[in-house]
């Protein structure tokens, strides 16, 4: 069953337009995790699966609105992001997020299977 425990903060965006391109993180959790300062990059993983850790940088724009730069695109391409996606953001703090990605019809995709007997490059 795939349970991670300890998630402060989960969002659920549809992936519009281009994937690749930068992609804004939802005010409230800009606000959660700005706490006493911004942080400068994430480290995105697939749900389930710690082996593995894209770390993306992140900015802000003069509004304070918090947006994944360099890093996700390289995420996005890997994982064969389209619009219409659907992703599962949990944030367990530390920068640390897992995502789970559901294509256009709503199937989970699992790129890694069930073992840990892969290596990725």
């Amino acid at each position: 069953m795939d349970v991670e425990s300890d998630v402060l903060f989960e969002f659920v965006p549809v992936l519009k337009g281009d994937p690749r391109d930068i992609q804004r993180l939802p005010d409230s959790f800009a606000a959660y995790v700005a706490g006493d300062d911004r942080p400068a990059t994430l480290h995105l993983r697939e749900a389930v699966c710690g082996y593995y850790r894209w770390i993306v940088d992140v900015i802000y724009d003069a509004r304070g609105k918090m947006y994944l730069n360099i890093g996700w695109e390289k995420f996005a391409r890997h994982h064969s992001l389209e619009a219409g996606f659907i992703l599962l953001f949990s944030y367990f703090g530390d920068r640390d997020m897992s995502i789970k990605v559901f294509d256009e019809t709503r199937f989970r995709r699992d790129y890694h299977g069930d073992t840990t007997d892969e290596e990725d490059d």
